[in-house]
């Protein structure tokens, strides 16, 4: 049997040595190619066009268009490749703005290399790359900064209001940083089934990825809402 194509990866990140070393951490990954790389933000739109990557690992702070603006241009994109956003999280409070411009997760700079393969692979096949833990850590940042209140929580209970009561419940599921398979069980359903909600929720609240649907719950609980 011809094995499937590799993931295309694109590396964005001013530091040429974590290029670098992401790069040889990828050569032991048969699934996984890094077809470009970027050392600014201002480059990214142009090689997205040229090849295409289906994963884009995304520096935040770099000198002049930072990983914010790329992955809000990205996903304003027909059909944008999927961010995963390459950060410190304990001191770059941005990470929650690119989260909201549509990432698909985040990884620390630290992570042991297995795992950022991992998470290379969990988002290439539509899972987003938040754990429970590192959900209820975000959510309390979300808190700590006060950005769930007034207008934003009663924005975000008006747009889950649009949602019948399964979704609602699938969608809070999703906010607890629940699996597709952690719902089923839970809720009853079959993991299909899951599935089917949580795209009919994306597709109705104009949302990009489950990570959205997360902070658009916590959004709303922040506000009172139950």
């Amino acid at each position: 049997m011809t094995p499937p194509a590799p993931i295309h990866v694109l590396l964005v990140d001013d530091d040429p040595l974590v290029r670098a070393g992401l790069r040889l951490m990828f050569g032991g990954a048969p699934d996984l190619e890094v077809v470009a790389e970027a050392a600014d933000g201002a480059e990214v739109r142009d090689l997205v066009a040229r090849h295409s990557p289906q994963v884009v690992l995304m520096d935040i702070r770099m000198p002049r268009v930072d990983g914010l603006a790329a992955t809000e241009e990205l996903r304003g994109l027909p059909r944008p490749p999927e961010v995963i956003v390459l950060t410190t999280f304990d001191t770059d409070r941005n990470v929650l703005r690119a989260l909201r411009a549509g990432a698909a997760g985040f990884v620390l700079k630290d992570t042991p290399p297995q795992q950022i393969v991992e998470a290379i692979r969990r988002v290439a096949a539509g899972d987003p790359v938040l754990s429970p833990a590192v959900t209820r850590r975000l959510m309390a940042r979300v808190a700590a900064d006060g950005e769930a209140q007034g207008s934003r929580a009663a924005r975000a209970r008006e747009r889950l209001a649009l949602l019948g009561e399964r979704e609602l419940e699938v969608a809070r599921a999703v906010g607890q940083g629940r699996t597709n398979a952690e719902i089923a069980a839970e809720r009853y359903m079959s993991v299909p089934t899951v599935k089917a909600h949580v795209s009919r929720i994306l597709t109705k609240l104009d949302l990009n990825n489950r990570v959205q649907i997360a902070l658009l719950v916590h959004d709303a609980e922040g506000g009172g809402y139950a």
